[in-house]
């Protein structure tokens, strides 16, 4: 028997005595409220970042360009989405116009927005609305710079999900891309971005 087969037999034991008539929609299945954010998880947001080895940048909006301007400096091919807001837009940016994937591997880094953060997890999720591109122009850039705001974070998973669209991309950022092989060799930048720098907008 193969390794398939045997899978597919556990399948349908484990369906046997469901009724034929019955949809996946019509089981109840408990879960837990969403969580209000309170200004600890932005806090713990931030932390969470930092230890995947992210740059966390903490500004207000009067002093966001300026650290924009910081993160960004020796950046000398910048990518943005056409539909970034007007306030971030850097003047010597490219436009991402569809970009074939050779033309992003030309670029330096990426600048977006985020659908959301995570508290609990560190993550930034990506619904690639506007001002965030699309995937392939934020996993192929060696440098990705995001921008958050402080009422976009959320305190858990949970509560992630419950605010975003399941039907959309989605993309889930818990740092810079890595890897490690059998010995634990650390290696960044193999699957996305090898830097991640965020400005946590508050």
């Amino acid at each position: 028997m193969s390794a398939r087969e045997e899978v597919l037999g556990r399948v349908r034991r484990a369906l046997r005595d469901v009724p034929a008539a019955e949809a996946p929609a019509d089981v109840a299945v408990d879960r837990p409220e969403p969580r209000p954010t309170t200004p600890d998880d932005v806090e713990l947001f931030a932390e969470r970042v930092a230890d995947y080895k992210a740059t966390v940048v903490r500004c207000t909006p009067e002093d966001l360009s300026t650290h924009l301007a910081a993160a960004l400096q020796g950046v000398p091919r910048l990518l943005v989405p056409a539909d970034l807001p007007e306030e971030l837009r850097q003047a010597d940016a490219i436009l991402d116009d569809d970009l074939t994937t050779a033309e992003l591997d030309g670029v330096d880094g990426v600048l977006t927005t985020a659908a959301l953060g995570i508290a609990e997890t560190g993550t930034i999720v990506l619904d690639h609305g506007p001002g965030q591109g699309r995937r392939a122009a934020t996993l192929v850039p060696d440098l990705h710079v995001c921008v958050v705001r402080a009422d976009q974070v959320v305190a858990d998973v949970t509560s992630a999900v419950a605010r975003l669209d399941p039907a959309r991309p989605l993309t889930w950022i818990s740092g810079p891309s890595a890897t490690s092989d059998i010995e634990l060799d650390r290696v960044e930048g193999v699957h996305g971005p090898r830097t991640l720098v965020v400005l946590l907008v508050a």
